[in-house]
């Protein structure tokens, strides 16, 4: 109730009571009396968002942006198809209570949430980020990188190299292989970074963490708005496409030890990719379309080398249930990639007008040849 007190809300608490299941921030329903409006509460986790005024900042720019269009556009119902936070009686969108950092958001009543991946859901994920993204192509804003080099795959191969180099583990003379395996893809999987520093491939407004349950739905199934969006920050458009595929495309769990199952599932490709370019088509240049196929390959690969890295450190980062929990996951992820690889002209079909698929196969780096080499 103390905590509650700083935001400028309406009514009078009545109760205050955990709400969800999140895994990163905890979060509670505030009601109020009868009459007044329900809020939401959310001790943000700022060990791993260290900067909460800057991700504060990103999330009102992102959100009144949105509210601005809607508007514009005459939309109904405007407060259930757009979060909306709180200041506090100061003007501030978080409070500080001298140990955790909180913030507060208008409670949207009568919805609900989904979690299936079927190629439905997917066509709507596609469809709802693409809109999201396609909402945000025009933002004034700068916002800021709230985990910085999140999807960064230089970054993320500079982090194995020093894993490599320093051995913590002392694991790295059985999975030699794995590093050479990784190697031989590494330059070209970095041709997003090359792009746009030769200033050919944009950054753009993503919400890098697709996925359905990320949509808020009201009873009757229609999309309301996108939620959770505190990783919303500039990246490549492949952040939004390529990591939704990985997770839902994949035919067996990533941590799966039963590499021989692992498939990339063209029907969920489908799906959201259809939804997708329908809502993104009209904000995409030709050089991010022309790289979709690159996108799903790359998200895999970057997993790999994450879990790999970990591996080799000691597992310091991810959970882990055995000893080689990620070793498992790192040849899950490299399996998947292998799979999308030899897919890639069916994919590349579906995506590209066949009138210029001839020249991007030329452009593309990650060829259909290179596949039996990596087999």
């Amino acid at each position: 109730n103390e905590i509650v007190s700083q935001f400028a809300i309406q009514g009078n608490v009545v109760e205050v009571a955990p709400l969800g299941n999140g895994l990163i921030n905890t979060t509670y329903r505030v009601k109020t009396e009868e009459g007044q409006p329900d809020y939401v509460l959310q001790n943000v986790n700022n060990a791993i968002f260290p900067d909460v005024e800057m991700l504060m900042d990103n999330i009102v720019a992102v959100t009144s942006h949105i509210r601005a269009k809607l508007e514009a556009a005459g939309t109904e119902d405007i407060d259930r198809k757009v979060l909306n936070f709180i200041p506090t009686k100061d003007g501030k969108y978080f409070y500080f209570d001298g140990a955790k950092y909180w913030r507060v958001m208008a409670f949207i009543p009568d919805t609900k949430s989904m979690t299936a991946v079927t190629p439905e859901t997917s066509y709507i994920v596609g469809e709802t980020f693409g809109n999201f993204q396609a909402m945000l192509a025009d933002i004034p804003a700068q916002l800021g990188e709230t985990i910085k080099d999140f999807h960064n795959m230089e970054f993320r191969l500079k982090q194995l190299r020093e894993a490599v180099a320093e051995n913590k583990a002392g694991r790295l003379a059985e999975v030699q292989w794995l590093v050479d395996e990784l190697e031989k893809r590494a330059e070209e999987m970095c041709k997003g970074e090359q792009l746009h520093r030769e200033g050919k491939l944009p950054k753009r407004i993503c919400h890098c963490d697709t996925k359905v349950d990320n949509i808020l739905f009201d009873q009757e199934g229609n999309v309301l708005c996108v939620i959770d969006l505190d990783t919303v920050m500039p990246s490549f458009i492949f952040s939004d496409y390529g990591d939704f595929l990985r997770t839902a495309a994949n035919k067996v769990a990533e941590d799966s030890p039963e590499i021989d199952k692992v498939e990339f599932d063209m029907e969920i490709f489908k799906a959201f990719t259809k939804g997708y370019l329908e809502s993104a088509s009209s904000f995409l240049t030709s050089v991010e379309k022309d790289n979709l196929p690159y996108a799903v390959a790359l998200f895999p690969f970057m997993q790999a080398v994450r879990f790999f890295a970990d591996y080799v450190n000691g597992d310091t980062y991810y959970k882990i249930a055995y000893p080689e929990h990620n070793l498992v996951r790192t040849r899950c992820q490299i399996a998947l990639a292998k799979d999308m690889l030899q897919k890639l002209p069916e994919m590349e079909k579906i995506i590209l007008p066949s009138s210029i698929l001839s020249e991007v196969k030329e452009k593309l780096t990650v060829s259909v040849k290179e596949v039996s080499e990596w087999n």
